[in-house]
């Protein structure tokens, strides 16, 4: 009971902590009249979308909920409900604090003109965020844990459960799954639905803004910049939070629903299981993250309450991430020795290591998402080489601006998945295929302080919107410009973990399916050169490709309609331009809301159809070589897009800052820039979060839908009709 004890004491601590950052926040001036006018049209217009999008989401999943009960188990049906409310729940408090704590942003650094204190104000609102996300999402899997394994007596049931159709699965498993897909789902709409508004409005601002009119960014005769400061927080808080939710769920559920497999693996084998070992395997990771929660408040609260902030964000908010990771491994030291350090004999699970296997596996995580951190920061922070040469390319124009800028992103892709193949190698010899899904649980074991950093990006970044719509002294939007350079290169760290915990977590959920569906002590393998195998692995590896292309079209069939509105103010209404009249803010807001709903619904239900459409039609064979073929290639787009649209969007800020001499805004060399900014745009901040979100909720599906049609599907009817027809 004590080890359940440290889950319910990072959960409390946790959601106090952000309830008591919330509050201090909520408790700083707003500033000037114009300020409180302008956060509160941004406020109106974030809660008005979120609205809106969370009624067409929620009907999906009433759809989903009642085919969940009639084709696997209620107790599934109502894990994925409790999954969506978790993962709804983080992403709206996220968005909340973000509209509360931007405008307090720029009034710190309007009053004390201190990069530190208005890091502090930032980095406080982005907390609410972070530990929202771990401490929702540990509420949840905890709720599910006490309500269904213990309460209904399926934690330590091995025994299939077949229901009225005929299908069976493991009870824990079947209900763990369910609960995954609903922080899956919540996520897709999310980061689909929100990465559609932002950058359509993002792209509609800055390419009649910023290079046709040649005013500046956030300036506020755009009408666009409204909307494009709604966009920051439905698409990078909200989308984020519920995304790196569904990351964390995803990772470990992975790991407890491989566990059960381990052991029936093992018992149908002759192997001597201890006493109590499946409890222990599935309360690991459980109590890991809980100790890493534990830690990332003590990671954000030496931030938060140090006496003197220096004036590098970057140097502190790195501190807060380091704090909280380096804690995380020596809880996770201490709890793998409690919990596996009484048993001689731990071969059967192939823990090379014995009691610390485990634990080793989870800290290779660590030091991979660390790693791959470092390799995002390295090729698109603009205090590196890389990121550097591509804003003086734009010295040379636009066309080579954007060649330059694939190139990196293609570069790129390389050493994150050196990192990760070998942390995939290291941590199976280490601990075996439950050292892989510990690799993912460790890689995202201290993500409050992640999130915490990256939501505190987008909240500079409409701290800056405001001071400059505000017309506040230019010293004010400096500070701010500092804050949100350094969040792009944040952001694309963060997504740097979620690509990296999504392909380890995918490949364990991979794993699981192929013990779902093939019969207890069969050797699990996916024979590449089987023809269902190879042709879903083909498809697979061009869904990826079909996805990224339909959300681009999205936002560039949402961006267009924002640029002809942009255009026509700027003709038909009098006085914009030179400040005597006023923008139509609303209908700009109304094209995002209208374009993103719209265009959302085509790939954000694509994850969920496509395998198990395959699954009947084909059987499980071909869907296990989709999801193949679709991880592989999904990694592959998300870094490449995540750090090439960083690179774009820091080389453009580089210029800005005047770090280029006699080249600054307004020039040829920045409109180039701009333009890379743009192309950046949808790759960064739409597709590549959204890829990371597919390849997860292909596999959470594929795994839901598999005791299904591995026993109904129409190549199997197919075959033996051949056969008789043959015999």
């Amino acid at each position: 009971m004590s080890k359940l004890s440290l889950v319910i004491l990072a959960i409390i601590l946790a959601l106090v902590f952000a309830a008591f950052n919330f509050v201090l926040v909520k408790k700083l001036d707003e500033g000037t009249d114009k300020m409180k006018e302008i956060a509160e049209a941004i406020r109106v217009g974030s809660n008005a979308f979120i609205s809106y999008e969370y009624k067409v989401l929620y009907l999906v999943v009433i759809v989903v909920t009642i085919i969940m009960v009639l084709v696997t188990s209620w107790t599934a049906a109502i894990a994925l409900v409790i999954g969506s409310l978790m993962s709804g729940a983080a992403g709206l408090v996220g968005m909340k604090i973000a509209t509360y704590a931007n405008v307090r942003v720029t009034n710190e650094a309007r009053n004390t003109k201190d990069i530190g204190k208005t890091v502090k104000v930032a980095f406080r609102g982005g907390s609410v965020m972070g530990l929202c996300v771990a401490g929702f999402a540990l509420l949840g899997l905890f709720i599910v844990y006490l309500v269904f394994g213990v309460g209904m007596g399926q934690l330590d049931n091995l025994d299939l459960f077949t229901n009225w159709i005929g299908v069976s699965f493991i009870p824990f498993t079947m209900t763990l799954s369910g609960y995954a897909l609903g922080c899956s789902m919540v996520a897709m709409f999310n980061r689909v639905g929100g990465g559609i508004y932002t950058k359509a409005a993002d792209m509609g601002a800055d390419l009649v803004g910023k290079t046709e009119a040649h005013i500046p960014e956030d300036d506020p005769r755009n009408p666009a910049t409204i909307a494009d400061n709604v966009g920051d927080n439905v698409g990078d808080v909200a989308g984020l939070g519920s995304d790196l939710l569904e990351s964390f769920v995803g990772s470990i559920a992975s790991a407890i629903i491989l566990a059960y497999h381990l052991i029936i693996s093992a018992q149908f084998h002759g192997s001597i299981i201890p006493e109590g070992m499946l409890s222990k395997l599935i309360l690991f990771p459980l109590v890991f993250v809980s100790g890493g929660l534990i830690a990332c408040c003590l990671g954000i609260a030496t931030i938060l309450f140090k006496s003197k902030m220096s004036n590098n964000p970057h140097h502190d908010l790195n501190l807060a991430t380091y704090i909280s990771s380096g804690l995380t491994i020596i809880s996770g030291f201490v709890l793998s020795k409690m919990m596996f350090g009484g048993i001689d004999d731990l071969s059967f699970l192939n823990f090379t290591a014995g009691w610390a296997s485990p634990w080793i596996a989870a800290t290779i995580g660590v030091a991979a998402g660390v790693i791959i951190g470092a390799i995002a920061e390295r090729y698109t922070s603009a205090d590196f080489k890389p990121t550097r040469t591509l804003a003086h390319t734009a010295l040379e124009g636009p066309a080579l601006t954007i060649t330059q800028g694939l190139a990196l992103g293609m570069k790129s892709t390389m050493a994150p998945s050196v990192v990760l193949a070998g942390g995939i190698i290291l941590s199976y010899y280490v601990s075996g295929i439950y050292g892989v899904s510990m690799a993912a649980v460790g890689m995202l074991s201290f993500v409050a302080a992640t999130v915490s950093v990256d939501t505190y990006g987008p909240i500079s970044d409409n701290a800056g919107g405001i001071a400059e719509m505000s017309g506040l002294d230019p010293e004010v939007r400096k500070i701010t410009d500092t804050l949100d350079s350094v969040g792009n290169t944040t952001a694309a760290i963060g997504k740097g973990f979620a690509i990296g915990s999504g392909a380890l977590a995918a490949l364990s959920l991979m794993i699981s399916y192929l013990y779902s569906y093939n019969e207890i002590g069969t050797e699990l393998v996916l024979n590449i050169i089987d023809p269902m195998i190879l042709a879903g692995a083909i498809a697979g590896g061009a869904l990826p490709f079909l996805f990224s292309g339909i959300l681009i079209e999205a936002v560039a069939k949402a961006a267009r309609k924002m640029v002809e509105e942009v255009r026509r103010q700027f003709r038909e209404i009098p006085g914009i331009l030179d400040g005597t009249g006023k923008p139509d803010y609303k209908t700009c807001i109304e094209i995002s809301s209208k374009g993103a709903i719209s265009e959302m619904k085509v790939p954000s239900l694509m994850a969920i159809a496509v395998p198990v459409i395959s699954g009947f039609i084909f059987g499980p064979q071909f869907v296990g070589g989709l999801i193949i073929g679709c991880t592989i290639t999904g990694i592959m787009i998300a870094i490449f897009t995540g750090n090439a649209g960083g690179a774009w969007d820091n080389g453009k800020k580089y210029i800005e800052t005047g770090a280029i001499e006699g080249v600054g805004k307004g020039s040829p060399a920045h409109d180039a820039a701009v333009v890379g900014d743009t192309v950046g745009d949808p790759l960064k901040d739409t597709v590549g979060p959204c890829i990371d979100i597919f390849i997860k909720i292909m596999s959470t599906v594929s795994l839901v839908a598999v005791s299904v049609f591995s026993q109904y599907n129409l190549a199997d009817y197919l075959s033996k009709l051949f056969e008789m027809i043959f015999k």
